[in-house]
């Protein structure tokens, strides 16, 4: 650990579509972490999975200067390697590696467990769920078999495959709809932030909604819609014994809380906490707390939930292990309201890593010691 102030890496960017979004999320934290705490440090990785480290990152990424005195660099994959530096005046050198990296990076590449893997090999402590829990909530489809299995409730739903769709659009609407009505929600099965993700009412919708999650990833989720349902949110922070925030409800000015509705505003109402009833607030938390050790989370998660507002019944819908962190994100907004404001969160954040890391360094590695006979 670094004397005084431990060295944390901020990184945002990444290769997913939602490259923007984690770079909006990435302003939001370099601008409220401690810095009398914490020795912080730019790290962007470009859409073309360049990393760049360094003061000037984050204006190079969101092309607001044209170049940067930061370093390309690569991180090396033995334990204690740093960063080397791929150009500039300093190629072939190594940076000193940071204490723990804070990660923004939402989607593919970056919260799906491809990251975290990285991290792991190099022996870097970073913010959030690890391998396991990283893929199996950015996957929609492995997820909700994992919820199931552990009695959580979730709405009907289907599998379809890229390539089902290229050998017939039409036979693949016609298994949907012997299994959902409409409205039904099609949503590409490693993405997040809504991108790719369509309402269809109809079957002509429904093609197109296939065709445009199809852009993002060979398999697919099409989940059974609900009219007018209820949507309402659950921060959870914590590793072993994670704790749930208040409920906030989205009440959406449009069809459903769309890209545009998260990142570009609108006239969307964020209601924190929830009109919920007392009972049914502790019910929602509970699962909140439930579904985030079934899937192996850790650090953070936000638990959303969909409502059927004519019977009462809740469902289960995604955890999404690094939630936005812009100035709207429900995430830190919802921990404000129970009590936690953001830069304390963020610090919290960054101590529950470096106590995760800690406790993963006491497992036994190697199973026996000694020459290895032939």
């Amino acid at each position: 650990m670094t004397p005084n102030r431990p060295r944390v890496g901020v990184l945002f960017g990444g290769r997913s579509g939602e490259h923007k979004v984690s770079l909006v999320s990435g302003r939001s934290v370099l601008d409220a972490i401690n810095r009398e705490r914490w020795d912080v440090v730019p790290m962007g990785i470009a859409p073309d999975g360049q990393w760049i480290v360094g003061e000037g990152a984050w204006e190079f990424l969101s092309q607001q200067a044209d170049d940067t005195t930061a370093a390309r660099v690569a991180l090396g994959g033995s334990p204690g390697a740093g960063f080397v530096v791929l150009s500039g005046q300093a190629k072939g050198e190594f940076l000193a590696s940071v204490d723990c990296i804070l990660p923004v990076t939402h989607g593919t590449y970056g919260e799906d467990g491809a990251l975290q893997g990285l991290l792991e090999m190099a022996d870097v402590p970073y913010v959030g769920a690890g391998v396991v829990g990283s893929a199996v909530c950015m996957d929609k489809a492995i997820f909700k078999a994992v919820c199931a299995h552990a009695g959580l409730p979730l709405l009907p739903w289907l599998l379809v495959r890229r390539h089902e769709l290229q050998a017939g659009t039409e036979a693949c609407c016609d298994r949907i709809e012997q299994s959902l009505h409409y409205p039904v929600f099609v949503k590409p099965a490693n993405l997040g932030s809504s991108v790719g993700i369509s309402r269809a009412a109809s079957r002509d919708e429904l093609a197109g909604a296939l065709l445009e999650a199809a852009r993002w990833d060979r398999r697919i989720v099409v989940e059974q819609g609900l009219e007018g349902p209820r949507e309402v949110e659950v921060a959870v922070l914590g590793n072993e014994h994670p704790q749930a925030s208040l409920a906030g409800e989205i009440v959406p000015d449009r069809e459903f809380y769309d890209f545009d509705a998260k990142y570009a505003g609108s006239d969307s109402k964020l209601l924190i906490p929830s009109p919920l009833s007392e009972e049914e607030h502790a019910h929602i938390r509970q699962m909140a707390v439930l579904g985030y050790l079934a899937t192996d989370c850790a650090g953070l998660a936000r638990v959303d939930f969909l409502g059927d507002p004519q019977t009462g019944a809740w469902w289960l819908n995604e955890i999404n292990t690094l939630p936005g962190f812009t100035s709207i994100s429900m995430y830190p907004k919802l921990w404000d309201a129970t009590g936690v404001p953001y830069t304390d969160l963020i610090d919290r954040l960054i101590e529950l890593a470096l106590e995760r890391f800690a406790d993963t360094r006491s497992n036994e590695t190697v199973a026996e010691k000694g020459p290895v006979s032939a």
